[in-house]
């Protein structure tokens, strides 16, 4: 083990604080609360990074000189942060969910390589278990023709302001198929309606599926019928603004999230599902996770989304420890 340093990018957020303390229980003094506000990273033995100015996060970089990894719990504007790390060959694990940056990254994967550095996209919840819940049900059928992901999450946990306009943002594109009725452990039978999450575009290109579609539902039934109705509203700028402050004040329903992943190939057909507690708190200890591995394990340099290294294909039955529990196709998962 080294001294080398974990960079956590929104350190100080819903999400950062989590991928923190959980660091911080496997690698004492090493993680780093950074974050656009210097005065609240500091309080927390930080340092300020800013995520839209590449120039100024390399700096941080160089006068830190000893990071091993870093972790972005935020958004970036583009790829630009990414390859100031992989350039200098600084692992580095994207909590991302925004198909046009996870593409931009994806680009730098011979950059990476040649520095010796990995990175790992699709992290998280909704991508991330969906993608190795994907990966699980396409292996079990021997390759999948489809593949439907569903989730499922807790209209009543606080996200943070990014996740909030993120999930706006979704609503506001063009649905990509048609609802569709699928079993919840723990839920039951649920309409779940097509979301622009990007492991959809993601898993065609890494495993080799022609179709894969994401669909989205809220624990509160109510709430989901109110929320896809207003689809076509969502368009207009003023309404996902009123959306955004309204979900950011307004918490009905619980904590609980589930996924599922369905695949199918000719008359055979797999599934698998998880289901949790607070996915805010599920992402950033898969996070947390992720970063281990890059610091402790052999990773492949260059650029990759999480469902194609092998050794995180574990990290649903890991996070059980946490409180995710896994379920495969029998009569509580149902069909």
């Amino acid at each position: 083990m080294t001294s080398d340093r974990i960079l956590v990018v929104g350190g100080y957020g819903a999400v950062g604080t989590t991928v923190v303390s959980a660091l911080d229980g496997w690698f004492p003094g090493r993680a780093v609360v950074a974050g656009r506000d210097e005065a609240r990273a500091r309080r927390l033995g930080g340092v300020r990074a800013d995520v839209a100015d590449p120039e100024g996060f390399r700096r941080t970089l160089e006068e830190l000189g000893d990071v091993a990894a870093v972790v972005l719990c935020v958004e970036p504007p583009d790829s630009r942060v990414a390859r100031v790390c992989l350039e200098r060959g600084v692992h580095l694990v994207d909590i991302g969910a925004t198909r046009r940056l996870l593409d931009g990254v994806a680009d730098l994967h011979g950059l990476a390589a040649g520095a010796g550095a990995t990175a790992v996209l699709s992290v998280g919840v909704a991508p991330g278990l969906t993608n190795l819940l994907a990966r699980r049900a396409h292996e079990a059928v021997g390759g999948a023709e489809r593949i439907d992901l569903t989730v499922l999450l807790g209209a009543g946990e606080r996200h943070g302001a990014d996740a909030v306009r993120w999930t706006v943002e979704g609503l506001a594109a063009p649905p990509a198929g048609a609802p569709l009725r699928t079993a919840l452990p723990g839920h039951g039978r649920r309409t779940a309606h097509p979301f622009p999450f990007s492991d959809q575009h993601t898993l065609p290109r890494t495993l080799g599926v022609e179709q894969v579609t994401t669909r989205l539902c809220l624990d509160s039934k109510p709430l989901t019928s109110a929320l896809f109705g207003l689809r076509a509203a969502a368009r207009r700028p003023a309404v996902r603004r009123a959306l955004t402050a309204a979900f950011s004040r307004i918490h009905l329903g619980g904590d609980g999230f589930a996924v599922r992943a369905d695949a199918r190939r000719g008359d055979l057909h797999a599934a698998c599902a998880v289901t949790g507690r607070e996915q805010s708190r599920v992402t950033a200890l898969a996070a947390a996770y992720v970063t281990r591995e890059l610091l402790t394990g052999s990773p492949p340099a260059g650029v990759h989304h999480i469902e194609q290294l092998p050794a995180l294909a574990g990290l649903p039955e890991a996070l059980g420890a946490h409180g995710l529990t896994v379920w495969h196709r029998d009569g509580a998962l149902g069909t």
